[in-house]
């Protein structure tokens, strides 16, 4: 479940959090590195492999793709002028044209960010609304995809101050989604070695600079010793972003694009 989001200045907001850029930021080459292999199963390459065919695997990748992602998608349209209903109903409308691949011919594999194309088929998409209305008498207003529309307003609400183009409000809660589900998958990790209790009180470091991470307080919290905490900080913090870059991984193509999304990303995260 997404949680309300806020205006993000240098640092940035999931859940609950305020992430620092150092915590995205590799400290080693290794560390930089996504293993090709994982491309061999990531969901967007099955769903680019499905450009010719269809198949079981590929339709479950992009929808569970597009329940991940349905946020960002909803909040452009939302910026662009629609009222909370016809933005459900145009939502829910996208994903039954996207889950039925009449969009998957235009995706790009020299550019095959899922970021990208998904901006693009929706643009295209809310360019011919009365599509909408056809598709909506023909289909009985089928909704294949649940959306939680009362959260999602309590959120958009609160971006409303920002005052942000949908482009880049698009683009901003594509980042936060990428961060909430990497910070999602560290807890897991965590409580399922029986450290949730670690993880809420050192989750804070993700908070700061390096230079600023109060290690004997935290100590303390944890009835710990400093040396001992400052070792527990860097393992969150790499694993935070390890788990960032694979969640980051399954949204392009190629290897070779893990590191400008990144740069991307965190660009977008701090204002640039």
């Amino acid at each position: 479940m997404h949680s309300p989001g806020t205006k993000l200045n240098c640092c940035n907001k999931a859940r609950g959090l305020l992430i620092h850029p150092s915590a995205l930021s590799a400290t080693s080459p290794s560390e930089a590195t996504v293993p090709p292999s994982l491309f061999v199963t990531t969901r967007w390459s099955v769903v680019l492999a499905a450009q010719e065919k269809s198949s079981p695997e590929s339709a479950a990748a992009l929808e569970t793709l597009c329940r991940a992602y349905w946020y960002p998608l909803y909040a452009f349209v939302r910026s662009s002028g629609h009222s909370p209903h016809d933005a459900q109903d145009l939502t829910q409308e996208f994903f039954a044209r996207l889950l039925a691949k009449d969009y998957l011919q235009a995706a790009d594999r020299e550019k095959g960010r899922f970021r990208t194309f998904l901006r693009v088929c929706l643009k295209r998409f809310l360019a011919n609304e009365w599509d909408r209305q056809r598709a909506l008498k023909r289909g009985g207003g089928e909704r294949p995809t649940s959306l939680d529309v009362a959260l999602a307003e309590q959120r958009y609400a609160t971006e409303l101050t920002t005052g942000i183009a949908p482009d880049r409000l698009y683009e901003r809660q594509w980042a936060m989604t990428l961060l909430q589900q990497a910070m999602t998958r560290l807890r897991a990790e965590y409580t399922a070695t029986g450290k949730a209790d670690e993880f809420d009180q050192l989750k804070s470091a993700l908070t700061a600079d390096r230079g600023a991470i109060p290690y004997a307080e935290l100590a303390a919290a944890l009835g710990s010793t400093e040396g001992a905490t400052r070792v527990a900080v860097h393992r969150l913090r790499k694993r935070y972003r390890e788990l960032f870059r694979t969640t980051v991984a399954e949204t392009v193509s190629e290897p070779g694009e893990v590191d400008d999304e990144v740069r991307h990303l965190a660009s977008v995260l701090g204002g640039g």
